[in-house]
């Protein structure tokens, strides 16, 4: 009788219109992932708490393998079999995420609340059936249309993606499509029940880079024009400056800072960031050489002692290898978790190019080389 009330609290879920824009949609606190993997457990994600605000764009930036794609997953039950929420709570629409344990429950959430774009589109689609039929399924089995209204609706989808001759394309197979298109159909597939939330994660890193502009510009286009909120997880920081409202970097599975865009381009304060903008190609001045960060990432089957990145840190302190430092406020927007905020801790001189990083920027958008 008892876990029965507890399903039916879980699979009602409150109407997200009356959330206001720039209000928390989703609350992450304390939580945890853990892996099992041969009799041992990886600690994946680390403790994080976040804030995600209605309609903004937040950007989850940090290298491959810092926990970036295995958090996002957290919002829509899609861990490995492997994986598990082992502490934490994800508030979301008047339910706890975490909680759900049926693929009933995640099916309210999964492309009718929450839907999810990810970096190859053809892991997404399937290759043996035609495009019409795969957006017209979602259609169908999300918001009940019949089959011939999840026809029409699907065709408007692919026309509003910007796909030509969408009557005709409805009835093509993936293998007919260019990676840019594929990635379109893939837009109109999440797009297909107006969720709340889109999650993209990496969608332009297998495109070139003009077919990658015209992607970020349609996510754009069509945030405005649903009202829907932006995960977009990548590892470019210059992707990252073309469209996020605010950034959380992410390091060994922690949000290590966050802030809006301009806090985090033009006032960083982790090393870790600073470690990241030095790498940028973008900025980089003739006969400089490209920075790169020494080192690798610990081992997240270990217990990690003091702050993860202070092994690779050259500015690290003595108290980074023996305590984990707090999250420190900078500003009513920006925060960081490093020991250089403590009052107490030694005046450091940033990396040059982080201090030039205004006028770089400038010289860039100017039309003038920084190469």
């Amino acid at each position: 009788m008892a876990k029965e009330k507890v399903k039916k609290q879980h699979i009602v879920l409150d109407d997200i219109d009356q959330v206001k824009s720039g209000e928390t949609i989703v609350s992450i606190k304390n939580l945890e992932v853990q892996f099992s993997v041969r009799g041992r457990y990886l600690t994946a994600i680390r403790n994080i708490s976040l804030d995600i605000k209605k309609g903004e764009t937040i950007a989850i930036v940090g290298e491959s393998g810092s926990g970036k794609s295995v958090f996002t997953k957290c919002l829509v039950g899609m861990l490995d079999e492997n994986g598990h929420i082992s502490n934490g709570e994800i508030h979301y629409s008047g339910a706890d995420l975490t909680k759900f344990s049926t693929p009933e429950e995640w099916q309210l959430i999964r492309g009718k609340r929450i839907s999810t774009i990810f970096q190859d589109p053809m892991t997404s689609l399937n290759p043996l059936r035609r495009i019409g039929s795969q957006i017209a399924e979602v259609i169908r089995l999300h918001r009940g249309l019949d089959k011939e209204a999840a026809k029409a609706e699907a065709i408007n989808l692919l026309k509003r993606v910007g796909i030509k001759d969408a009557e005709k394309r409805y009835r093509d197979y993936p293998f007919q499509y260019s990676g840019g298109m594929r990635q379109r159909v893939v837009i109109a597939i999440a797009l297909a029940c107006n969720p709340d939330i889109l999650i993209c994660d990496e969608p332009t890193t297998a495109l070139d880079v003009t077919i990658q502009a015209q992607i970020l510009a349609l996510i754009e286009e069509l945030k405005k024009e649903y009202g829907f909120t932006v995960i977009f997880i990548t590892h470019d920081l210059g992707v990252v400056a073309e469209v996020a409202d605010r950034v959380a970097v992410m390091y060994a599975g922690q949000i290590v800072e966050v802030g809006t865009a301009n806090d985090i381009f033009y006032d960083p304060r982790h090393p870790y960031t600073w470690a990241l903008l030095s790498s940028l190609p973008q900025l980089g001045e003739k006969g400089e050489n490209l920075y790169s960060i020494t080192g690798t990432p610990p081992s997240l089957f270990n217990v990690i002692k003091g702050d993860a990145f202070a092994p690779r840190n050259p500015y690290a302190l003595e108290i980074d290898f023996v305590k984990e430092p707090p999250m420190f406020q900078v500003s009513e927007t920006h925060f960081a978790k490093t020991w250089l905020l403590d009052p107490r801790a030694p005046k450091v001189e940033r990396p040059q190019i982080i201090n030039e990083i205004t006028e770089r920027v400038a010289k860039i958008y100017s039309g003038g080389s920084s190469k």
